[in-house]
This record gives C-alpha cells, sequence and structure tokens, in this order.
C-alpha cells in the first residue's frame, strides 16, 4: 500500500505545479499575442486583432513591397550559415582535443571558449568594433560572421562535448587494436558516434546567429544589416504590422526546426546532458 502524501508533500506540489504554470503562460503568452495580432486587419498592431486577415503575411512576401526585409533576411541567413558551418568544424576539432585531456590548461582553454555566454552581448559587440576598427577593419559581413562565430561556437562545443563524454572509450581502443589509423577511427567511429551532438549544437548555434542583435548591430553597416535590426528599426519608427508578421514566420519556422531535430537526434535529451 502506498504512503499517503503528507499536507507539506500536497503543498510543495501546489506550489510548484502554480509556479511551473506561471513560467509556461510568461513564456507562451506572448508567443501567441504576436501570432494572433500578426493576422490583424487593422493598420497597427493591436491586440485583440481588428478582424482576422493574411493582408500583411501577402505584403511580407511580396518583393516589391518588402524588398527590404527580404535582402536583410538573405543577410541573416548567410551569416548564420556561414558562422555555424566554420563553427561546427572547428568546435568539433576543440572538442576532440579537450575532451579527455586532464591538463590544467586544457581546463583554462575550455572556459575561455565557454566565456561568450556569460559575456554581455553589448559588451562583447562594442569591444569587437573597437578591435576590429584598431586592426584597419570596417563593418562588413565577413566581420559579422566571425563575430558571430565567437558568440554561437559555445553551444555546439557543449553539446558536441556531452556526446562525446558518452562514447565508451573501449570502441576506440577497439578500432586501434584491429590497426585502424586515427583519422580511420575519427571517421568512421567517432563522428558517426558523436554526429547527433554536433547537429543539436549547430541547430542552436544557427537559430541562436539568426536571432542576434549586439553583435550584428556592432558590425553591421547600411548594406549588410540582418533581419532583427530591421525588424527593431520597423518598430522604433512606425510600428509597422509587418514586424508581426516577420515574427509568426519566424516562431512557425523555429517550431517545425525543434520538432525535427527532436525527432532526428533528441535536441531537448543534448541539451540536458
Amino acid at each position: 500500500m502506498g504512503r499517503r502524501q503528507s499536507v507539506g508533500d500536497i503543498s510543495y506540489g501546489l506550489v510548484i505545479g502554480t509556479l511551473a504554470l506561471l513560467a509556461v503562460t510568461i513564456i507562451v503568452a506572448p508567443v501567441i499575442i504576436v501570432l494572433l495580432t500578426s493576422f490583424t486587419n487593422g493598420q497597427a498592431i493591436k491586440f485583440p486583432p481588428q478582424g482576422l486577415s493574411l493582408r500583411w503575411y501577402e505584403q511580407l512576401f511580396d518583393a516589391s513591397k518588402s524588398g527590404q526585409i527580404h535582402k536583410t533576411a538573405g543577410n541573416s541567413l548567410i551569416i548564420a550559415a556561414w558562422s555555424t558551418g566554420i563553427g561546427v568544424v572547428l568546435g568539433t576539432m576543440a572538442t576532440l582535443g579537450l575532451a579527455r585531456n586532464r591538463a590544467r590548461l586544457a581546463r583554462v582553454a575550455d572556459g575561455f571558449f565557454m566565456s561568450p555566454l556569460v559575456l554581455p552581448g553589448m559588451t562583447f559587440g562594442l569591444a569587437a568594433l573597437v578591435y576590429f576598427s584598431l586592426l584597419g577593419f570596417r563593418p562588413s559581413i565577413n566581420l559579422m560572421i566571425a563575430g558571430h562565430l565567437i558568440v554561437t561556437m559555445p553551444f555546439i562545443l557543449r553539446t558536441t562535448s556531452a556526446s562525446l563524454s558518452q562514447l565508451d572509450p573501449a570502441l576506440l581502443d577497439s578500432s586501434q587494436s584491429l590497426g585502424a589509423s586515427w583519422f580511420y577511427t575519427l571517421r568512421r567511429v567517432t563522428l558517426p558516434l558523436i554526429a547527433p551532438g554536433i547537429a543539436a549544437g549547430a541547430f542552436l548555434a544557427f537559430m541562436a546567429s539568426i536571432d542576434n542583435v549586439p553583435v550584428s548591430l556592432f558590425l553591421s553597416n547600411a548594406r549588410t544589416d540582418t533581419l532583427p535590426i530591421r525588424m527593431w528599426g520597423m518598430m522604433e519608427s512606425t510600428l509597422d504590422v509587418r514586424v508581426a508578421a516577420v515574427s509568426g514566420v519566424l516562431i512557425t519556422a523555429a517550431f517545425l526546426l525543434m520538432l525535427v531535430m527532436e525527432w532526428t537526434v533528441g535536441i531537448t535529451r543534448r541539451m540536458r546532458d
């Protein structure tokens, strides 16, 4: 017979349940409000929406009316794709070099690589602008890729190192004992087994790059604006309802990508690890 729950257990469950419900409401409610607002028939961002319509999505996908938005979205995708691709290569190499290294220098290097996660974005953006200016570089797509690479690579490092820590060393020893070279072992044993962790980190890095404002704000110019900066400007100037439509597209795309990643590599478990 199961133990009867005490008053304290019931109270604890109610408190935790209430806090969890409150947290979910705070996170989900703004998303729902933005999605509903994007379908408004009115001329301004207002909730509840004045009638339902797809007019703002039609304007958003119309190149003649939203060409600048399309251009900044393309810049964001280019920067995110390059920074993620380079980050996967460098992050995987760094993880392979640091994961099983117990030297003090390796721990220092690991902390150094993870430091962008705790460094304020605005601080890093300003520091990167000053540093690159001293070197004689001007804001450009290439500088933005470098800046995004620094702030997003820790995601790849963390998920890849988590996957590598779960890899049984006996598999590597067996491969070497059978005469396989280190490169063959890396290509046929190590990389296939840690691929889900790499994919999860790449997904997180890509989404963080798409959504990044501080680094893009300092390292961009008029021709290399990204989508978040464009949305920010539209909100400050005209409160254009297309901002809500863009948000709706981003939310939907992120949700679908999240489902794909959860189904293929179990991204939730990778983030917990």
